[in-house]
């Protein structure tokens, strides 16, 4: 199970840490897949990071704008969110994938945190 927090409202071009931790299960030995959802879209999957750190894949959408980093000892991943614009709003999500190819959740979704753009 994942809990998502740190979401909030910043303006363009503003930054915020998201946070993903992790219970019932070891992070580090699975992969992890952040997603968005905006309203009235479907989820899109934003980034994903394999297994054991052995690498992590960015959408062009964030590419060079949000980059991850977890704490194993927290079992907790961060996404540091910067230059933030306003079609990054969306209520963000993390989760266990199958793999980063096919992106089937191995869990059920948790609440998500709301990150609002705007000036």
């Amino acid at each position: 199970q994942f809990v998502e927090s740190g979401g909030g409202y910043v303006q363009p071009g503003g930054s915020l840490r998201l946070s993903c931790a992790a219970s019932g299960f070891t992070m580090e030995y699975y992969n992890i897949a952040w997603f968005r959802q905006a309203p009235g879209e479907d989820r899109e999957k934003i980034l994903c990071s394999t297994s054991r750190g052995r690498g992590t894949n960015y959408e062009d959408s964030v590419k060079g704008r949000f980059a991850i980093s977890r704490d194993n000892a927290k079992n907790t991943e961060y996404l540091q969110m910067n230059s933030l614009k306003p079609e990054d709003t969306a209520i963000y999500y993390c989760a266990a994938v199958s793999s980063c190819t096919t992106l089937i959740p191995l869990d059920s979704w948790g609440q998500g945190t709301q990150v609002t753009v705007s000036s």
